[in-house]
């Protein structure tokens, strides 16, 4: 059965995080959960995330919570566990937090194709339905979409650039050691995440 959805905050606060590509507009709520992080310091697509997942909620400057851009700097700076320790709280139907979930079981420095993603939680013939899933997701870089690719080894889409994506996918790959281009089909490792509140995660709470 469905659990129950989580609530949407009385307010978004709102900062800039500086990393090395770009700046990256950063909201969280009271409970310094992060709710939305996307490239650009005023991107159209940013303000569709807000629009879509927190429309009429106030959003108010403030200053980013140290733990968060603190665990973000660490991770421009190559220690790949640091966003672990990024608390993030998501809205979205079911089947977008199970992918959501999914994608943080991709371990850096690895990638993923959108049929292994779909067979891994148990929806082989929603490839589409993953992608958009995937392209809909609200929290960038710390759940990690940029870490999926297509069957045929493309980047494919990324709603940051996908510059950025490859980027990414190199600095994880030297912080790591790994060879992306070897682990497109790497399969996602089983985590337990039955007992988990719908959309309310830490990174180490699902046992990265």
């Amino acid at each position: 059965m469905p659990g129950k959805r989580p609530e949407r905050p009385a307010r978004l606060l709102r900062d800039l995080i500086d990393t090395p590509i770009a700046q990256m507009q950063l909201f969280w709520d009271d409970d310094g959960r992060v709710r939305v992080l996307d490239f650009d310091r005023d991107s159209p697509r940013t303000a569709r995330l807000v629009r879509t997942w927190y429309r009429d909620v106030p959003v108010e400057a403030g200053a980013a919570p140290a733990a968060v851009s603190e665990a973000l700097s660490a991770y421009f700076e190559g220690e790949m566990a640091a966003l672990d320790r990024v608390p993030w709280r998501t809205i979205g139907s079911d089947f977008q937090q199970t992918v959501w979930r999914a994608l943080r079981d991709i371990p850096a420095g690895t990638t993923t194709t959108y049929a292994a993603l779909a067979a891994r939680i148990g929806r082989p013939t929603a490839v589409r339905a993953v992608g958009a899933a995937n392209g809909a997701n609200p929290v960038g870089v710390v759940i990690p979409c940029h870490r999926v690719i297509g069957a045929d080894g493309g980047l494919t889409g990324y709603g940051g650039g996908l510059d950025r994506k490859r980027w990414l996918l190199n600095h994880e790959r030297a912080s790591t050691g790994r060879e992306i281009e070897q682990a497109a089909n790497t399969p996602v490792p089983h985590r337990d995440t039955a007992a988990l509140p719908p959309g309310d995660t830490v990174g180490k709470s699902i046992g990265r």
